[in-house]
């Protein structure tokens, strides 16, 4: 994909984790942008448009995930998918 890559080290504020509400808004955000969204954690590297892989993370609150983007689009795409890990709450869903 050309475009730039970016990444971007992310810390899991969610009280509850990375669980499956925003695990869903992650992967409908990610699906609207052209780049690529992977998210690691402590090595395990998983597509972020696709819900079944994102749940294999089980990352709690405190969790630090690598987020990359590789795209034309990559700089929206990793500021809004930041977001959405970095949010407290899913209450004002971003």
């Amino acid at each position: 994909m050309t475009g730039p890559s970016l990444q971007r080290t992310v810390i899991v504020a969610n009280p509850m984790g990375f669980h499956l509400r925003p695990m869903a808004a992650f992967a409908r955000r990610a699906a609207q942008f052209q780049s690529t969204v992977t998210l690691t954690k402590e090595g395990r590297r998983v597509n972020g448009k696709h819900m079944l892989e994102l749940m294999t993370l089980a990352a709690e609150q405190g969790t630090p995930l690598i987020l990359d983007v590789n795209g034309s689009d990559a700089t929206e795409a990793l500021e809004a998918l930041s977001e959405i890990l970095a949010a407290p709450t899913m209450d004002d869903d971003p």
